[in-house]
């Protein structure tokens, strides 16, 4: 799918099921030119590290949480559920923290005969160091409110992979259920569906 594609997905879904105010606001900034939202990478080089990467991990985050969300197991015995609202803010919106942080810089490898090439490499240049989950909270923040429980799953998303205290993450997974929920979906689209995506393109 081309990049057009994946960016008019996101603002199919976005559209379709985020009706908070602001929301449009924040649309609007995401698509204006001071944002990068749609061509910048999911990271430098962990996963999805290149053009439009965080715009598909998004999505890939989008799908794995309601797949997550419509088991059996976690609707009859977790009795998980939320609005589709606040599935799509929390998924899509999770890693608003990676706009306008990453630059293209370049480093020196070798070719398969040995000789020295300069490529393209992505650098991270963050002009509002304010942390991971929590700026990407304090971005939504400054255009529509979010509810407790959104706030929580999207500043602990990384779990006990990310630098929290681990003592702050059980306790934020014990009060808030989706929290676990967007944890478990940004890992299996950043180890499963990204992971599998980048070995068949190499």
């Amino acid at each position: 799918m081309e990049l057009k594609e994946y960016a008019e997905e996101f603002k199919r879904i976005y559209t379709s099921n985020i009706k908070r105010e602001g929301s449009e606001q924040l649309l609007e900034f995401l698509c204006s030119e001071n944002s990068d939202f749609f061509t910048a990478p999911a990271s430098t080089k962990y996963h999805l590290s290149t053009e439009g990467g965080l715009l598909i991990h998004s999505l890939n985050v989008y799908r794995c949480l309601k797949d997550y969300l419509e088991r059996q197991q976690v609707k009859d015995l977790f009795g998980l559920s939320y609005s589709e609202e606040t599935i799509a803010i929390t998924s899509l919106l999770h890693d608003l923290c990676k706009v306008n942080i990453y630059k293209t810089g370049y480093r020196n490898v070798k070719d398969a005969q040995g000789i020295w090439q300069k490529v393209p490499m992505y650098e991270i240049e963050d002009t509002l160091p304010y942390g991971h989950g929590e700026k990407s909270v304090y971005m939504i923040s400054g255009y529509m409110k979010l509810t407790r429980e959104e706030a929580f799953a999207i500043r602990y998303h990384m779990g006990f992979s990310g630098s929290e205290d681990e003592r702050n993450v059980g306790k934020a997974f014990g009060m808030f259920p989706l929290a676990v929920a967007l944890s478990i979906a940004d890992t299996e689209a950043t180890f499963f569906l990204e992971k599998q995506s980048q070995s068949s393109s190499q």
